[in-house]
């Protein structure tokens, strides 16, 4: 039997996040537009420390996976993928993306991530749904959702405050039968 290339695209593939890596996330904690655009928390820098406790915690719980961006041919770091809070007996899961470095946004690698992403999660882990909350100002990333197939939910109406503004955080699903229709690899 032969299978597909579960982890490995055409220009980028998934692997483990390794400690070795938390020095390059490290400096992405730095970049406040980073921070803004992946956590409603206060912008504020992450010590290796910090994040070597948060990568423990992930690998011990039964309910979370972690995956690292990675070039074709190389071992940089370009983002992160993670599914967390999964509810096996619903088949349910949260997601997130995370492209680091300023340098590689815009550059179709987040796609590319993520349709490999939704293939692990939906032919490997069998997951029947998934669901993310992106800000109203990441427009990116919203057009990114939405070209994969994600459907728009719910609102979180004035949800945050950034520079004396407030913003909305939009709730986004997509079914395993949604994906199917959409998927191009």
């Amino acid at each position: 039997m032969i299978f597909s290339n579960l982890l490995r695209g055409d220009r980028i593939r998934l692997t483990a996040l390794t400690s070795k890596d938390l020095t390059t996330v490290a400096g992405w904690h730095e970049d406040a537009d980073f921070l803004r655009m992946v956590d409603a928390r206060p912008a504020s820098p992450q010590t290796e420390e910090l994040l070597t406790q948060w990568l423990e915690e992930r690998y011990k719980a039964t309910d979370a996976f972690v995956l690292a961006v990675r070039g074709k041919s190389s071992e940089d770091l370009i983002g992160v993928i993670e599914f967390e809070g999964i509810l096996w007996t619903h088949q349910v899961s949260w997601m997130s993306i995370a492209i680091g470095n300023r340098s590689n946004w815009g550059k179709g690698y987040g796609y590319d991530a993520m349709q490999l992403a939704l293939a692990f999660a939906f032919d490997e882990l069998n997951l029947f749904r998934l669901q993310l909350t992106v800000f109203s100002y990441n427009e990116r990333a919203i057009a990114l959702y939405e070209k994969l197939g994600f459907q728009r939910e719910g609102v979180y109406r004035q949800f945050l405050q950034r520079d004396g503004k407030r913003y909305d955080m939009y709730l986004y699903g997509l079914l395993r039968s949604e994906w199917e229709n959409v998927k191009s690899y």
